[in-house]
């Protein structure tokens, strides 16, 4: 399974939208700043998930956001 993510910056307010096979360990990667275009924007709370049965139906939603 696949999901897709959204995620607030409580630090600016802004959204990021990714995909994920592990959603708890993906939002820990972004507040343990572990990714580089999150980093700056630390801590983040996942505010929307979407689940799918593939990468490629997960990366579709993600670009129509």
């Amino acid at each position: 399974m696949y999901y897709l993510y959204i995620l607030k910056s409580n630090k600016d307010g802004d959204h990021y939208i990714g995909i994920t096979f592990d959603l708890q360990r993906r939002l820990r990667y972004h507040n343990g700043g572990q990714v580089r275009s999150t980093k700056g924007r630390i801590p983040f709370k996942m505010i929307y998930s979407e689940k799918f049965d593939s990468r490629i139906e997960a990366r579709a939603r993600e670009v129509y956001l």
